[in-house]
């Protein structure tokens, strides 16, 4: 069973957070995408009960029920993240990330890496100054546009947001599948994203673009990257450029696959999570 609740944070924000329960599972955060609110995957709750995963989450400021939190980088995330795991009794958990989700995973284990035992970070960007990394090349023309806006600052960006521009993500035939199928469990959490207005999307977008206040080479915690060679949405070039970044990390490639469609593999990438963090636990006797 999923319990919601709101935290007060001791800047006067508030979070508003999720938890599937479970004070003997592994807590796992799982970090949503743009635009998305920050409910956990519904499409992976058997996966975690099989594994013995605790669900934690919460919407990104601006989304749903959390205070919006203007110039927010991707570093943030650590911060609202320690509060939500605080809140729970959480010492140590694992993260994961999706889509723009990844980048706010991958902040977690640079910044909390006392605390996070294991990432895994599917479809992420890199950062956009990215060293020897083509940002935008093979890029769907609607990402391409909608990101040079947010680059070109915050007034640019939401002149773009209500011009009236319609985003095609350019799916593949395998995320259209991967959609009509669990992972139509994304109309669930883009919908409420979307009716609430642009706000928490401009955020993101101005966060990609920007210094994202840590380095991907201070992830010292184990790191699982996934990526579709056909993704328009984040190109694969940026996960590649990842692996090459993060200390020790592994990047498992599929080559016929999306941006959606990546997700198929969600479930031996737990497996993956699951076995780093009964070696963390072994090492770090908790």
């Amino acid at each position: 069973m999923m319990t919601e609740l709101d935290l007060r944070l001791a800047d006067g924000r508030t979070l508003h957070a999720y938890d599937t329960g479970g004070e003997d599972r592994l807590a796992v955060f799982w970090h949503h995408g743009t635009p998305n609110i920050g409910a956990p995957p519904a499409p992976l709750f058997a996966a975690a009960d099989r594994l013995g995963i605790r669900w934690v989450s919460h919407d990104r400021p601006g989304y749903g029920g959390s205070t919006p939190l203007p110039g927010r980088d991707i570093a943030s995330a650590a911060t609202d993240v320690a509060a939500v795991a605080d809140a729970l009794g959480l010492d140590r958990f694992a993260v994961v990330g999706h889509s723009g989700g990844g980048p706010h995973a991958l902040a977690c284990g640079a910044l909390l890496a006392d605390r996070v035992v294991a990432v895994v970070s599917g479809a992420a960007l890199a950062p956009y100054d990215a060293d020897g990394l083509d940002w935008f090349a093979g890029m769907v023309p609607s990402g391409v546009a909608s990101l040079r806006a947010a680059a070109a600052g915050r007034a640019a960006k939401e002149e773009f947001e209500t011009s009236g521009v319609e985003y095609d993500p350019g799916f593949t035939p395998a995320d259209l599948a991967a959609l009509a199928a669990e992972w139509s469990w994304f109309d669930s959490v883009v919908g409420p994203a979307i009716e609430a207005g642009s706000g928490g999307l401009i955020d993101d977008d101005l966060a990609y673009v920007s210094p994202w206040g840590f380095d991907p080479a201070r992830v010292t915690p184990p790191v699982l990257l996934l990526h579709g060679g056909r993704d328009g949405v984040v190109p694969a070039a940026h996960g590649e450029w990842l692996a090459r970044r993060c200390p020790g990390a592994e990047l498992r490639r599929y080559p016929e696959d999306g941006h959606i469609s990546v997700l198929t593999h969600a479930e031996t990438a737990l497996e993956w999570l699951r076995d780093r963090a009964g070696a963390a636990r072994a090492v770090g006797g908790r």
